[in-house]
C-alpha cells in the first residue's frame, strides 16, 4: 500500500466561537471530502488530557478553558500534489472566516504516512 499525504492542522478557537467554528467544520469537512485526492478528512475537539493521571486509568476530563479550545484536523491524499492544490482551495474558500474564530493562525504539520 502506498503511504499517503498527510496535515494535521491546529486550531486555536476562542472560546465564545466554539459553536461557530463546529458547524464551519461540518461544511468544511464535506467539501473537502469532494476535493481531488481526499482519502479522508476528521476534526477533533480535545477534551480529555492525561496530564495527573496514573498511566492505566482511562484520560482526565478538561474542566475548564484556559485561553483557547482546541481542535485538530487530520487530512489524507493520495498525492502531496492533490494536497497543494486542495489546500490552496481550503485557504481561498475559509482563511478570511476561520481567522475571526482564532486566537491566532493554525498551525500546519505535513508529511507521509508511515504505514
Amino acid at each position: 500500500m502506498a503511504k499517503s499525504f498527510v496535515e494535521i492542522k491546529l486550531f486555536q478557537v476562542k472560546p465564545e466561537e466554539t459553536e461557530q467554528f463546529e458547524a464551519m467544520a461540518e461544511k468544511m469537512s464535506a467539501d473537502q471530502m469532494k476535493w481531488d485526492g481526499c482519502i479522508s478528512i476528521k476534526y477533533v475537539k480535545r477534551f480529555y488530557t492525561i496530564d495527573g493521571i496514573e498511566l492505566g486509568n482511562p484520560p482526565r476530563e478538561l474542566t475548564k478553558v484556559v485561553k483557547c479550545v482546541k481542535y485538530y484536523s487530520y487530512w489524507e491524499f493520495d498525492t502531496k500534489e492533490n494536497y497543494g492544490k486542495a489546500i490552496k482551495l481550503f485557504f481561498d474558500l475559509y482563511r478570511k472566516d476561520l481567522q475571526r474564530l482564532l486566537i491566532s493562525p493554525f498551525d500546519i504539520s505535513l508529511g507521509y504516512s508511515l504505514l
